[in-house]
């Protein structure tokens, strides 16, 4: 009957002091940047998704604007060859190349719509209208994503390195910090306004 008693007040003990140390708080940290991750990726998909359908949209109105519409494809295609699993929010060289892709990716976007606004027919089409908004709204999403990830990756990489938790850590769970996304090389400078091009 002793040792029946010993053994759950260690039991008990052993489920306080992992409470009191932070080792579920971390792991529910950890896959709350899964989770927000998991909302970048989705939203960058559904960019992805639309692109094609939005080049095709404009072929049709700017058939010899080829460069610009190919640049969009090939930055498209570049941006969903590159992937970034829940592992490699720890890696700076994934995420890195992950964020290089997409603004490359954004950056032909913004060309293609300098090019629409030189074709007052498309402007004007239901479709395109339809299909810009969409992209529009997408492009706001991702961006509202990337505010989530960033604010979860804050949360759980401070709940590493507090105190006892970094304890923890080190101890029992050894969870590496994760990497934010950063702006976009240049995101810094405001964008120069041209007419006479």
């Amino acid at each position: 009957m002793q040792r029946l008693k010993l053994r759950m007040m260690i039991v008990v003990l052993m489920v306080v002091f992992l409470y009191a140390c932070g080792y579920n708080t971390m792991q529910q940290n950890e896959e709350a940047v899964f989770s927000a991750w998991g909302g970048v990726e989705s939203n960058l998909q559904r960019r992805a998704d639309l692109i094609p359908n939005l080049v095709e949209t404009v072929k049709g109105y700017a058939a010899h604007e080829r460069e610009t519409l190919e640049a969009v494809i090939n930055a498209r295609a570049k941006a969903t060859s590159v992937e970034v699993s829940a592992s490699d929010l720890s890696n700076p060289a994934a995420m890195q190349q992950l964020q290089a892709a997409q603004g490359e990716l954004s950056s032909a976007l913004a060309r293609l719509m300098v090019v629409v606004e030189r074709y007052p027919d498309l402007k004007a089409n239901e479709n395109f209208k339809d299909l810009q908004n969409q992209l529009e709204g997408t492009e706001n999403r991702i961006n509202v994503a990337r505010q989530r990830y960033n604010q979860n990756v804050e949360t759980f990489n401070f709940s590493i390195r507090k105190f006892p938790n970094s304890l923890t850590n080190k101890l029992l769970l050894n969870l590496e910090r994760k990497e934010y996304i950063k702006a976009e090389e240049g995101a810094a400078r405001a964008p120069e306004v041209k007419f006479n091009e």
